[in-house]
């Protein structure tokens, strides 16, 4: 049907509607969906980067200008075309990892595991893989929320960050991993207090101290602990069990002498008549972990060089001065100094070649280096 029949159609769908009074309310129906319609067929999807078939070293440069003016979205387009363009060079693997890193700076946390699981999926067993697996990790770790919601992220990230550290034992993505999985254990403990003071104040005092002796016994170097200690002492003296109650208390006092939970428990425990042995120190002090969820990407390693890239960045070797005769002084040059070249990132290193470098990118299995070293 042609657009000109259409009209001619609607035209008399419209006349035998008003025709019908009890019809209007449908013809008012249609000619709002017909509206909203219009208004959705005028919304343009977002544009994506003409194909174009361009050198691999522009692509992949382009995309270094990108990421260097925080532009993540063109970045990825620019590294997907060396993949796209260009799948079985030097450049298309690494261009995998860049895709994901540009993911993960945008908050695309989905887009950037599913990289980095593709990029482990088609490089096992390359150097790099151990920073797709880090990358994949500290991902889950930002998408933890407050202990109030679901801590499903809270496992995965637990999960893989516990991967990188047992896979790469001697790495700096294993040290930034430990670190991590502090944190992440004072989360999960948080959500087991929470629990635990919900069934404390809803009287159910035996699944509240199950919780917190969970928090005692499998995440006893977190913030949370003397806080935990100090519940257990108001759960047994709550039971009118004051031996347990003073136990716990002394556990307290000995680990947490100046925190202000050991200072509650010990006015708890003299009001009820029991003396405790350790008297609380004026100063407390404060758990490590107080912010454990205050992410800075700024902190986050960055992608790993390879071997062209860090034999470009390292400065040429001085060669010996020559023994010149002395010549006279040259006149003076009124010309003005080209301007000094602009500073790049990183980001641009492969691009940087001493003479001797004529290919992109030498295989990172060409030189053994650990996962921190430039591949």
């Amino acid at each position: 049907m042609t657009r000109v029949g259409a009209r001619v159609c609607l035209f008399e769908v419209k006349v035998i509607l008003l025709r019908n009074s009890w019809a209007r309310p449908a013809l008012a129906a249609a000619l709002c969906a017909l509206a909203l319609a219009g208004c959705a067929g005028k919304s343009k999807s977002k544009p994506k980067l003409a194909y174009e078939e361009r050198p691999v070293e522009l692509l992949y440069s382009t995309g270094a200008d990108m990421m260097d003016k925080r532009l993540w979205n063109q970045a990825v387009e620019y590294f997907g075309e060396v993949e796209r363009q260009h799948p079985y060079s030097e450049w298309a693997r690494r261009a995998i990892l860049m895709q994901a890193f540009a993911h993960y700076e945008g908050n695309n946390y989905a887009e950037a595991i599913a990289d980095a699981d593709r990029y482990i999926q088609l490089y096992p067993g390359n150097d790099a893989a151990a920073y797709a697996r880090y990358l994949k990790a500290v991902c889950y770790f930002e998408q933890i929320v407050d202990v109030g919601r679901d801590q499903a992220a809270t496992g995965q990230a637990l999960d893989n960050l516990r991967d990188v550290s047992q896979r790469y034992p001697n790495t700096e993505y294993a040290r930034d991993s430990k670190l991590k999985i502090d944190m992440v254990n004072d989360q999960l403990a948080g959500k087991e207090m929470t629990i635990g003071r919900y069934y404390l104040r809803q009287g159910d005092t035996l699944a509240a101290i199950n919780r917190f002796k969970g928090v005692v016994d499998r995440y006893q170097t977190t913030s949370h602990t003397p806080e935990a200690l100090y519940r257990l002492v108001e759960a047994y003296l709550t039971l009118g069990l004051p031996d347990e109650a003073k136990k716990n208390g002394a556990v307290l006092g000995y680990n947490y002498p100046g925190d202000r939970w050991y200072q509650d428990a010990y006015k708890l425990l003299t009001s009820n008549g029991l003396r405790p042995a350790i008297i609380p120190t004026p100063k407390g002090r404060r758990g490590i972990f107080h912010k454990p969820l205050d992410h800075d990407k700024e902190l986050t390693i960055k992608p790993p060089l390879s071997t062209a890239q860090a034999m470009a960045a390292k400065p040429a070797a001085a060669e010996p001065a020559a023994v010149t005769t002395p010549v006279a002084a040259a006149p003076a040059d009124d010309t003005p100094a080209p301007p000094p070249a602009k500073k790049r990132s990183w980001f641009h290193i492969p691009f940087i070649h001493h003479d001797d470098d004529t290919a992109p990118a030498a295989s990172d299995a060409q030189t053994p280096t650990s996962a921190t070293s430039p591949q």
